[in-house]
């Protein structure tokens, strides 16, 4: 069978591989990406599964020449943002005209997103696209003996000089690297849909934190929102068995009927919820980012912005190191990555499951304390607005 050589090979093509791979489109390094599934077909009908992208990352992609028309049209901008908890008065609410920003950031359809990064990197003629493709085996010895490879269902052999892994929580690079990993599940699911209220979205994301978990409203570019629901386990499974009328009823009560009634449902789907770290994102012409590396409540809606900066900090990295003359896919150099990113997800993956276990409590003087935490940052602009730029700018 072929033997296939490149500089840097991808394992993952969903979001975080693909803007790897659009990062390093056009440069010297010759890249693959090998992806099993090719992205779900766009269709009139939008999808639940949203990413909410911050400016940091429009900037990204804006550069690689990836938010291009019409799909970038499918992207819904909130300019407000309106947080507040269910057993008490306090609320916060960010504005971007106080920022003097158009928007905060924009919801933006996950197989939307991931065609747009196709399309820019199969035009990339450094790229190749491997999609789709079964891998049969993952090799990879850290003491360098031989070079990283990746072996197709197909028996090819693809080698490479920097061995990516993007594949996600179950990351097969990961366990190939014997990379330890922490993972805790919060025994709780997210259920997730698309629905249509009464009243407008008004171009803002709406989160409720509920004693179940936090319940978001998420401003879509048709007038709907999409909808990330948080609840244990137990009361996840009842409200995916209720009819859609009951359901409605029940959310829009959920949501104190912020937006009035709902008025239309899509299909439910239901995702467990948990939150872990790698040991180490990198080893000798090894890496990992995004959800291989680590991954974290949706609640701040952080998740992809996490991933989609772990990757332009890699291809800045060994960029920078290559155009040098330096061992750019050596673990030292590597490892300037890993400084960069490592401790500020750690931060994340912190901040997400303490606000989850805060609000996540209904003890009345907790209640009490929250609301008041909520309000007093509403009232010190100073700070709240240097919270929302933290988040927006990566």
């Amino acid at each position: 069978m072929s033997e296939q050589q490149y500089d840097v090979l991808i394992v993952g093509g969903g979001i975080v591989g693909l803007t790897l791979a659009a990062e390093l489109a056009g440069s010297d390094f010759s890249v693959a990406v090998v992806e099993r599934q090719p992205p779900r077909p766009v269709t009139d009908t939008p999808e639940c599964r949203v990413s909410a992208i911050n400016r940091f990352a429009i900037q990204q992609y804006q550069q690689c020449g990836v938010w291009q028309p019409p799909l970038n049209a499918r992207a819904g901008a909130f300019e407000k943002m309106t947080v507040w908890d269910y057993q008490g008065a306090g609320q916060i609410s960010f504005d971007s005209a106080e920022l003097g920003l158009p928007a905060l950031g924009v919801i933006i359809e996950n197989n939307v997103l991931q065609q747009m990064l196709f399309d820019a990197v199969q035009q990339a003629d450094n790229v190749t696209l491997l999609c789709p493709q079964e891998i049969g085996q993952i090799n990879y010895r850290a003491d360098g003996a031989e070079p990283p490879s990746v072996v197709l269902a197909s028996g090819e052999t693809l080698t490479a000089e920097l061995l990516v892994g993007a594949d996600g929580v179950n990351s097969r690079v990961r366990e190939a690297a014997l990379i330890a990993r922490s993972r805790k599940s919060y025994q709780q699911q997210a259920l997730v849909c698309n629905v249509r209220t009464s009243e407008s979205h008004e171009n803002t994301a709406w989160q409720c934190f509920l004693p179940s978990g936090p319940l978001a409203f998420l401003p879509m570019f048709n007038g709907e929102s999409s909808i990330v629901w948080s609840l244990d386990d137990a009361l996840a499974e009842e409200k995916m068995a209720l009819a859609d009328d009951a359901f409605m009823a029940s959310l829009a009560e959920a949501f104190e009927y912020r937006l009035g009634e709902i008025q239309h449902t899509g299909a439910r789907y239901l995702f467990p919820l948990s939150h872990g770290h790698a040991s180490v994102y990198v080893k000798p012409q090894l890496a990992l980012i995004g959800d291989a590396a680590h991954n974290i409540h949706p609640l701040a809606g952080q998740g992809a912005n996490l991933g989609i900066a772990d990757a332009a900090a890699l291809a800045r990295v060994i960029r920078q190191a290559r155009a040098g003359g330096r061992q750019w896919q050596a673990e030292h150099t590597l490892k300037k990555y890993q400084r960069q990113r490592k401790g500020a997800n750690q931060l994340m993956e912190l901040s997400m499951t303490g606000f989850k276990e805060l609000f996540g409590n209904d003890n009345a003087l907790l209640a009490e304390i929250r609301n008041a935490g909520l309000s007093l940052v509403d009232h010190l602009p100073a700070l709240k607005y240097r919270m929302i730029r933290q988040a927006l700018e990566g």
